[in-house]
């Protein structure tokens, strides 16, 4: 009998340990940070503020500076300072600026970091109190990592040695003439299948929860005639008519993905809608949501993209 035991406890023992060794890590033994996932790819992560918290906020690297809500910025008390033009995924705005002495994502801490007053309408769903921009996002290479919901931060490079996979280059943008727009943009080279040889320019975009062309039918050579139609509310609470596009193949360096299916916006004023900081060279989304995981070397100026 006591050997019967014995050989139970083995045996039990050489299930839990392979279990405990596949516990998903960042790379690098970089410390890994859970978030949950709204509308299938928008990230919400936890954010403390001002040593207070943690507090819900979307992770956007299309938003070039983080946001708060008014009524976060009511209760921890921030000063006011002037003004600041908000430049996000479909519009730009006017709106206070403040500092906060602490942000805090995971082990990572930074002080004095300029925020963005401005109310978020986002809808009742996505419950959050902020939106964690490009200007703290850039100060480290990121993984997203959608499989197992994980985001990794780290100022090291230790992620970066241990990252594998194809590195894209992205693209510089150019910037308009006013000052607008952010070097630290995350643009690709994208060809749809529809278009042919040319390359479109997308955005990189943990914010957004589908693929969008700003303008289809420039570029497109398929008709919006029989698309299905939907809505979607954008950061400025703006509900706005999109057309879904037939789907089709994507590329992006060696990187094939099929049947995917773009939106496009509905009405006449495309430019209204497009105007994220940047010339008209920019044609669009692509989700972060899209990819398995995605590794961003702000720094660098690359990604590795991981498909589903």
């Amino acid at each position: 009998m006591k050997i019967f035991k014995r050989l139970s406890f083995l045996a039990l023992e050489a299930i839990i340990i392979p279990m405990l060794a596949a516990e998903p890590r960042c790379p690098g033994n970089i410390a890994s940070l859970p978030f949950r996932l709204v509308h299938r790819s928008q990230i919400i992560a936890p954010v403390m503020i001002n040593r207070t918290g943690p507090h819900d906020f979307l992770v956007d690297t299309g938003t070039e500076i983080t946001l708060l809500d008014p009524s976060l910025a009511a209760e921890l008390q921030l000063n006011s300072q002037d003004e600041a033009r908000v430049l996000a995924v479909g519009f730009q705005t006017r709106a206070s600026f403040s500092h906060l002495e602490l942000i805090e994502v995971g082990q990572h801490v930074v002080a004095n970091h300029q925020v963005v007053v401005r109310r978020l309408d986002l809808g009742a769903d996505m419950h959050i109190r902020g939106i964690l921009g490009a200007n703290f996002l850039g100060s480290f290479d990121v993984l997203i990592d959608n499989a197992h919901q994980l985001l990794c931060l780290d100022d090291t490079r230790a992620m970066q040695i241990a990252m594998k996979g194809k590195r894209i280059a992205l693209v510089t943008p150019t910037l308009p003439a006013d000052g607008g727009g952010s070097p630290g943009s995350l643009l690709l080279p994208v060809r749809l299948s529809s278009i042919g040889s040319r390359p479109l320019l997308l955005k990189l975009d943990s914010g957004s929860n589908a693929p969008l062309l700003y303008d289809a039918a420039k570029y497109l050579k398929v008709g919006l005639s029989g698309s299905r139609l939907l809505q979607g509310q954008n950061l400025d609470g703006k509900v706005r008519t999109f057309a879904l596009l037939p789907p089709q193949e994507m590329r992006i360096g060696n990187i094939v993905l099929p049947q995917i299916t773009f939106s496009t916006f509905l009405g006449t004023n495309h430019d209204g809608f497009r105007r994220d900081g940047f010339r008209k060279e920019v044609d669009g989304l692509l989700p972060t949501g899209l990819f398995r995981s995605v590794y961003i070397g702000y720094a660098d100026r690359f990604v590795v993209l991981v498909p589903w």
